[in-house]
């Protein structure tokens, strides 16, 4: 087998890769970099050869410095969870009526880009410039999910107390969230409860 002076280059470096890539030990602190090796190029455009050097590249991980009296989610109380059926029939239920109260609210309202869709159990309702929600079915955790253009993302679980879908971070009622923001994009009331 004959082996040029590139092929060669080639397969020296390819024997020197596990002593480039060996992992870099981490300093015991609650405030650490870590140092990941970066493969780049050095003198190969000058020297027209394939020599290689490793770079670091800096990360930090500081703690989150929250506030005392921030709320986290509230623990989930196993006992309460729905089962699948009973999930499927109240998340159906109330997408449907959404469904149905967004395409009467579209009628009362003068939004260019106005339109409700859903398929695939997914609710879209669009309100053209004013930004898009969409609402889904989260089956494992027995959430409903709402990504809102005012709100942004939150996560509903069934309320056996109150009978309506809540958020557990601020307690807020699914429906009463809807009805505030969307007075406040479209300046037409809404009552869906």
């Amino acid at each position: 087998m004959v082996v040029d002076a590139a092929m060669a280059s080639k397969l020296l470096f390819l024997r020197k890769l596990p002593r480039l890539l060996k992992p870099l030990p981490l300093p015991l602190s609650s405030s650490y970099s870590i140092r990941r090796l970066r493969l780049l190029p050095l003198e190969a455009s000058r020297t027209g050869t394939n020599r290689w050097s490793p770079a670091a590249r800096n990360f930090c991980s500081r703690p989150l410095n929250l506030a005392d009296d921030s709320q986290g989610p509230a623990a989930i109380d196993y006992r309460s969870v729905l089962q699948e059926d009973e999930f499927h029939r109240l998340a159906n239920s109330t997408i449907h009526n959404l469904l149905e109260k967004f395409e009467e609210y579209g009628d009362n309202v003068e939004i260019d880009g106005f339109d409700v869709d859903y398929g695939n159990e997914v609710l879209t309702l669009k309100l053209g410039d004013l930004g898009t929600y969409v609402l889904n079915k989260q089956t494992p955790n027995r959430q409903i999910w709402l990504s809102s253009p005012v709100s942004g993302p939150s996560r509903f679980d069934w309320d056996q107390n109150a009978q309506t879908w809540v958020y557990r971070r601020t307690k807020v009622d699914l429906l009463k969230i809807f009805e505030s923001e969307l007075e406040q994009l479209c300046g037409e009331p809404i009552n869906l409860s």
